[in-house]
């Protein structure tokens, strides 16, 4: 039989569900949401990844590149609900389309390699999903690989994750025998036809009886340990009936006791339906989740998930598309309808809706209105920016913004024609809007433009963005990487005197500073004056001051960070004392004693996990070496190594074509950020005096 979706028959919250794809770059995200889009009809042939013709990987660079960039909302319906699915990237470098996603998303799927187990991506994006408390379920994808292994990829979730795996199928058949799942909840085997999306539903198989029995009792044990309920009535009949271990299930899920595993293979469209099933049962409606929290005249406020509630809805991705200026919206309270003026509670602002459209991927449906619980784009916003609250005009409410990530990469560029140089400054423009992750300034000494991202492929794909998209052929400079500097020795009882008489009021501010360093890359100020000699609001100058100082340190002009500042003593006057006085004086103060502080250079360091063949190990650490990589760790599997490295990511650039040339093609990297680390002394002095140059464009 062939499992089709049904029609939405109903618009209660609870037949509503927002979930995510998440992984590792390669995991079979993008084929997953294709099958999803062809099981519940609402596409009718299946597209495929390496030849470009996926519903999500509409992108140009997409397409070419086999990988997702940017983040592919789509929608569709299984079984009375209303799914909306988000296919997020797998490449580190566009991590904060995660970010972004998961902001506004209420469950997500994350999804794992049969033969891989939990990967360094994999990991990035469950930890994102742990910080927004969104929870989840796993399935163990390519299960027809060879060498795939559910268990091996079980005990790596449990071991690399830290959470607790419930196992609710097991696999008919091995690699290229994979035809089927035995659902371990209702006790049946579902049979997948060769070279077809149906499948069959019957009775366990004679040989697979005693081990699904077996995997049963295991899954009910581990949810009698979890699961109050479930454990009351495991311990009076020694079993739990279907019933109970599916509502325990749901609910060790939403509370994030629990992780329920499916597995399949999505490219041979083996395990859609029941992961479909499992989406419906196990993950959160917007009914589920709390009153979202805002700030309204600096006070708290909740708006419940109601249709009834005034409108409050979170923008969270821009992009400019051939119809217009898109912008993503999660709908958490009210309604929204086509003509709508909403408000922009961060800057008081006012805009008109003029359309608001359901989203499949690019294409795309027009709307009446969306209510709570929805993900919708709308034309018409001309301001909104990712991170933008939108709300009814009489009802102001600011929600948390996602976070950005702080860029690490930075290349000069510069239009190859004079005459181009105003539209490349508009593409710059509008590219920064749509990826706050990608940063656009001046630099001060050589007038030069750069342009900060996260990686050195999330740059190549924004400067070939320019060029296709708004057909400016662009001069690119070497990729700079973002350095800080750090106290490692600090100073106390520095006084600053900050005087000054030109006519009229003065400025007068007296302060005395001790600095010490920090283990953490941050900055933290405190005051210790007593006795009034400092007032409060003069010493939250002094702070400010303090940020002010901390944009340039004494090496070479980067941001400093890593350090602790206390206001010990001062002195004001009773006419010519300001907040203005005393934010200078803690401007400059600060950095008469950076100056008089030992201070080091901090690169940004990254994880890479190079897989290899055996026979290229040798070249391959010899490299790493020589890029002063760190080796951590090093596995072998199956005639391929697996080595782990902390490497400086200016070592980085350029890897990619060098591993694939000492492999012959047959080397991969993955790499995650990990923090900072001091520069040798030998490497700081050449940073210190490349960057008085400037970037430089080439």
């Amino acid at each position: 039989m062939r499992a089709n979706g049904r029609p939405l028959t109903t618009t209660s919250l609870t037949a509503v569900r927002n979930l995510g794809i998440l992984a590792h770059v390669d995991a079979g995200k993008t084929t997953i949401t294709e099958r999803i889009l062809f099981a519940t009809g609402a596409i009718h042939k299946r597209g495929e990844v390496h030849h470009g013709t996926t519903v999500t990987d509409y992108d140009p660079q997409e397409r070419d590149r086999g990988i997702t960039i940017f983040a592919a909302a789509v929608s569709c319906t299984w079984g009375g609900h209303h799914v909306n699915l988000i296919d997020t990237p797998g490449h580190v470098d566009f991590s904060d389309e995660v970010e972004r996603s998961l902001r506004v998303l209420d469950g997500a799927v994350a999804v794992f390699d049969a033969v891989a187990g939990v990967e360094p991506q994999s990991e990035t994006v469950w930890r994102q999903a742990d910080r927004h408390g969104v929870p989840r379920i796993a399935f163990v994808n390519k299960l027809d690989r060879a060498g795939a292994d559910l268990d091996t990829a079980v005990a790596s979730i449990r071991r690399r994750l830290g959470v607790v795996p419930l196992v609710v199928q097991l696999p008919i058949g091995q690699e290229d025998d994979f035809t089927g799942v035995v659902d371990l909840v209702t006790m049946r085997a579902l049979r997948w036809q060769a070279g077809s999306a149906d499948f069959a539903s019957g009775p366990v198989p004679e040989a697979l009886r005693e081990e699904a029995v077996r995997r049963r009792r295991l899954l009910e044990e581990t949810v009698a340990e979890l699961h109050a309920e479930a454990l009351e009535e495991f311990c009076a009949d020694s079993a739990l009936d279907d019933g109970t271990l599916a509502r325990a299930l749901r609910e060790l899920t939403l509370r994030g006791d629990g992780v329920v595993v499916l597995c399949g293979s999505a490219y041979r469209n083996r395990g859609i339906e029941p992961l479909l099933d499992a989406v419906v049962a196990y993950l959160p409606a917007p009914a589920d989740m709390p009153p979202v929290r805002g700030t309204a005249d600096g006070a708290e406020q909740e708006r419940a998930p109601d249709p009834a509630e005034p409108f409050a809805a979170l923008a969270f991705k821009v992009t400019a598309t051939a119809t217009g200026r898109l912008t993503y919206l999660r709908v958490y309270a009210g309604t929204l309808r086509k003509g709508a003026t909403v408000l922009d509670a961060a800057t008081g602002r006012t805009e008109r809706v003029g359309r608001i459209l359901r989203v499949q991927a690019d294409r795309h449906e027009d709307r009446e209105e969306a209510v709570a619980g929805d993900i919708v784009a709308v034309i018409g916003l001309k301001a909104a920016r990712a991170g933008t609250t939108l709300c009814a005009p009489g009802a102001p409410l600011v929600l948390e913004p996602p976070t950005v990530a702080e860029p690490v990469v930075s290349v000069a560029v510069e239009a190859r024609r004079n005459v181009d140089t105003g539209r490349l400054a508009s593409a710059l423009a509008r590219l920064a809007e749509e990826d706050p992750s990608l940063v656009v300034r001046s630099d001060p000494e050589t007038g030069q433009t750069v342009l900060s991202g996260l990686g050195e492929l999330h740059l190549e794909v924004a400067v070939e963005k320019i060029r296709r998209g708004h057909g400016v052929e662009v001069v690119v400079g070497r990729p700079q990487v973002s350095y800080r500097e750090t106290v490692v020795r600090g100073v106390a009882g520095l006084v600053h005197r900050h005087v000054k008489q030109d006519g009229g009021a003065g400025q007068f501010a007296h302060i005395v500073l001790d600095v010490e360093p920090l283990d953490e890359p941050v900055f933290e100020f405190r005051s210790t004056v007593v006795g009034g000699r400092v007032p409060q609001e003069y010493a939250r100058a002094v702070e400010a001051g303090c940020r002010d100082a901390l944009a340039e340190g004494p090496l070479g002009g980067h941001p400093v960070t890593g350090l602790r500042v206390t206001l010990t003593d001062g002195a004001t006057h009773s006419k010519d004392s300001s907040e203005m006085a005393f934010r200078a004086a803690g401007r400059f103060g600060l950095r008469e004693a950076l100056r008089q502080s030992t201070v080091e250079l901090l690169e940004p360091v990254v994880e890479v996990t190079v897989s290899v063949p055996e026979d290229g190990v040798g070249g391959v650490l010899g490299d790493l070496a020589a890029r002063r990589g760190r080796v951590s760790g090093q596995t072998a599997e199956a005639g391929t190594a697996v080595i782990t490295a902390a490497v400086p990511l200016a070592e980085l650039f350029g890897y990619a074509s060098r591993l694939r040339g000492r492999t012959q093609g047959r080397g991969a990297f993955t790499t995650r950020p990990a923090g900072l680390a001091p520069v040798p002394a030998s490497v700081a002095a050449s940073v210190t005096a490349s960057v008085t140059g400037g970037p430089s464009a080439r």
